[in-house]
């Protein structure tokens, strides 16, 4: 609906992929909650609402039963502001305190516990150890007796059970009174279950022969799952922190305040407050405030930070600047353009926040398994505590009941994907590769034909002077006559001439005149001379020699005759000069396998010479814009998983229609929105990069997964007790849950790899 708002959130108390599970299902009966996407890896929730049927109060007051909380990523909540149809916007600002705060406040209770609980897991840890070498007659039992050991053991394990595992116990009860269960419910129960079936048995000695051959004290259990389960749960919110620092910069790079001239006075005021068609002043060295024109002034720009690229770009009076690039040199002024949300890196921020939270469909499979998985555990335990009892060993049945609901962790699962997109994306935007969505991430690997755009994508988009045969003296005259004229073409001539000659002497041109269609002309010391094309020249009746045609036929270039009323002098001729770093580029998308195409409205002799000096495999030369997305659909109905790659408007339905639409940074505002992938700056060397991204992020997802859905397959077997009939083996639940710990945190570690990652977009 076109009154719903959307918000960002940061989730408290989200622990595991169950926990996103029930928070999808408690909201879902909810009036007027559209949609509500969780991303596990970064804690953050994208909320789509009608502010008319309900709001963030009531929908903090439908979860926090079981134990979560929506927190605004902007400094109010909708709930509670004073204009509740206002559109709220998701884009992350410089006031994104209170989420932040909470993050850090989490992570520093974590960290306290873990500096008490870690070492008392690590001791309990040998000396479980230590007690099988006992049993097993390796090593003499300790000086202090088992008496001293039960005790102190008891009062350990009370401190941590009811302690530093309050929330597991918390959990736990919300599951009994809400039948809504987590991971921290399961390992609630587990560790209960273990410390009252230890207690009583300290407590009520004469219980111990109740319990059968198995019965045994499990104060290990809960001080060592306890502990390294809060070490596992500080090291992935550590890890976290650390897969959004790409976000963070982006959101650091924004300016807080801008210089602005007030009675005569330099003034700065917060950013919030300057509006577009403010005047601001840049000097050397600072960041420009927002998006804007330079009114005043010249400098260098470092644009690094917003399209990757290393080196400054000139600007001058005229030159549109952007928001928080690094003014090198020169003093300017500038006319705010776009300010707050409208910003170049505002846009950006928010087209990494989405992406970062959308889902690649390989996702889908472990949602799945997630939502089901933690139902499927209790019954698995509860079978096996049965089966066991039933068999006549009620000690076994409750080590395993205890282990399996210790091992059975879906948080690998439910991490494996969306900690690895949340990198993806935002090693992306270092690279100045802009990801719409985790699905076109996804789709980029599978692609093997890219389909180029000419102009502006394969060439530079502007007249550029290749070639001319005229003297030094002739050249100066040329360049006379076409700083006259306000022609794009004339603009490429000057720009030319004036790097080719040092200090000009330029004539002085009289009677100038544009003749319409065919070029311009003028007096020099009495004698006329024209600047034009073929038709000026059949005009005045001077025959072109073929060489110079066949020159330009062959080329494909556009020439500017010099001509007397009398002669040909010589000519210049201009061009769309193809990027150099377009062959080199050619040659790397061949080498991984993927053909190519030109795709263009332009002349097939053109395009033919383009698609040569570049290596490009076909040419679609004369291609009408409106047969664009047809030509595109052709290449699919084939069998190619296609790519586009274009930035003009015309370009925008094949953009659309192909796999993966891939836009310049440097075209229209339709193309950007209408492409899946965008290359900031313009810079095509940024294609090869993407492609490899998509590649690896997918390639660590799929890793992730197996190792996650590898883990649970065979760690719930083995805890249910399945290698105890053939080799008497029963793993302790303290051991499977130190396993289950550290499948969490390889899947973490595994992605954090892909921010290490170098790649090369030198060609």
């Amino acid at each position: 609906m076109k009154d719903n708002i959307q918000t960002s959130c940061y989730v408290k108390g989200l622990h595991c992929a169950s926990c996103v599970s029930i928070i999808k299902k408690k909201t879902a009966p909810l009036r007027g909650l559209a949609n509500i996407d969780i991303n596990l890896a970064t804690n953050q929730a994208q909320v789509t609402y009608d502010p008319h049927q309900t709001s963030l109060s009531a929908i903090n007051n439908q979860i926090q039963k079981y134990g979560y909380e929506l927190i605004p990523n902007q400094a109010h909540s909708p709930s509670t502001s004073s204009a509740p149809h206002k559109q709220i916007e998701t884009i992350p600002s410089s006031e994104l305190h209170s989420p932040h705060q909470e993050q850090l406040s989490q992570l520093k209770k974590l960290k306290s516990a873990v500096l008490i609980l870690f070492p008392l897991a690590i001791i309990y840890f040998f000396l479980m150890f230590h007690h099988v070498a006992v049993s097993l007659g390796y090593l003499e039992p300790p000086f202090w007796g088992p008496l001293v050991h039960t005790q102190i053991s008891l009062i350990v394990a009370t401190i941590v059970q009811f302690g530093y595992g309050q929330r597991f116990n918390q959990s736990f009860l919300r599951f009994l009174k809400y039948r809504a269960a987590d991971m921290n419910a399961l390992v609630g129960m587990g560790t209960l279950v273990a410390y009252f079936y230890s207690a009583a048995q300290v407590l009520f000695p004469q219980l111990q022969t109740l319990f059968g051959d198995h019965a045994s004290l499990h104060f290990d259990v809960v001080i060592i799952v306890i502990g390294f389960i809060t070490l596992g749960d500080y090291l992935v919110a550590s890890s976290k922190a650390k897969t959004g620092e790409a976000l963070a910069k982006l959101v650091g790079l924004q300016v807080k305040t801008a210089i602005i001239i007030r009675d005569g006075q330099e003034v700065a005021i917060p950013i919030s407050q300057l509006q577009s068609g403010d005047v601001f002043l840049v000097k050397p060295g600072a960041k420009i405030a927002t998006d804007g024109k330079i009114v005043e002034g010249e400098s260098s720009i470092d644009e690094s930070m917003i399209t990757g690229e290393s080196l400054p770009v000139d600007k001058t009076v005229g030159d549109f600047v952007t928001g928080a690039t690094l003014n090198k040199q020169g003093f300017l002024k500038v006319q705010a353009t776009q300010v707050g949300d409208k910003t170049v890196l505002a846009q950006i921020i928010q087209a990494v926040t989405t992406a970062q939270n959308s889902k690649a469909p390989i996702q889908n499979l472990a949602d799945k398994v997630v939502s089901i998985f933690v139902p499927v555990v209790l019954a698995i335990a509860f079978i096996s505590l049965i089966t066991w009892i039933l068999i006549g060993n009620f000690g076994l049945g409750l080590l395993c009941f205890i282990g399996i609901l210790v091992v059975a962790c879906p948080c690998a699962m439910g991490l494996a994907t969306p900690i690895a997109i949340t990198i993806g994306v935002g090693k992306a935007a270092e690279a100045g590769i802009l990801v719409k969505d985790a699905q076109s991430l996804q789709q980029l690997r599978k692609i093997n034909f890219i389909v180029f755009d000419k102009t502006g994508t394969i060439t530079y988009g502007r007249p550029t002077v290749v070639d001319h045969n005229l003297s030094n003296e002739q050249l100066a005259i040329l360049l006379a006559l076409e700083k006259q004229s306000e022609h794009p073409l004339a603009g490429a001539v000057v720009k030319y001439a004036q790097k080719k000659l040092t200090n000009p002497r330029l004539p002085k041109v009289d009677k100038f005149a544009i003749i319409a269609g065919s070029g311009l002309k003028g007096s020099i010391k009495g004698v006329q001379y024209y600047a034009g094309n073929e038709r000026l020249a059949k005009e005045l009746k001077i025959k072109i020699p073929p060489s110079f045609l066949k020159e330009t036929s062959h080329s494909g270039c556009t020439p500017i005759f010099l001509l007397t009323k009398k002669e040909l002098l010589g000519a210049l001729w201009l061009s769309d000069e193809v990027k150099k770093e377009v062959p080199a580029i050619i040659e790397r998308l061949h080498r991984r396998g993927i053909k190519t195409a030109l795709l263009t409205g332009d002349k097939a002799s053109v395009a033919n010479l383009i698609a040569q000096q570049t290596g490009i495999d076909e040419v679609l030369a004369e291609v009408l814009p409106t047969q664009k997305s047809q030509k595109i659909k052709e290449l699919q109905n084939q069998g190619w998983r296609v790519a586009m790659v274009g930035d003009g408007i015309n370009d925008s339905p094949a953009l659309s229609q192909a796999d993966v639409g891939i836009a310049m940074g440097t075209g229209s505002d339709i193309a950007i929105e209408s492409a899946s992938i965008t290359l900031l700056g313009g810079n095509i060397a940024k294609l090869p990069v993407s492609i490899d991204l998509s590649k690896d992020t997918l390639r660590t997802i799929t890793q992730n997964l197996f190792f996650s859905f590898f883990y649970n397959g065979a760690a719930i077997p083995i805890a249910a007790g399945a290698l105890y009939p053939l080799w008497g083996i029963v793993l302790s639940p303290a051991i499977e849950g130190v396993a289950m710990v550290f499948s969490s945190v390889s899947v973490v570690l595994n992605s954090l790899r892909l921010r290490k990652k170098k790649y090369d977009q030198n060609c």
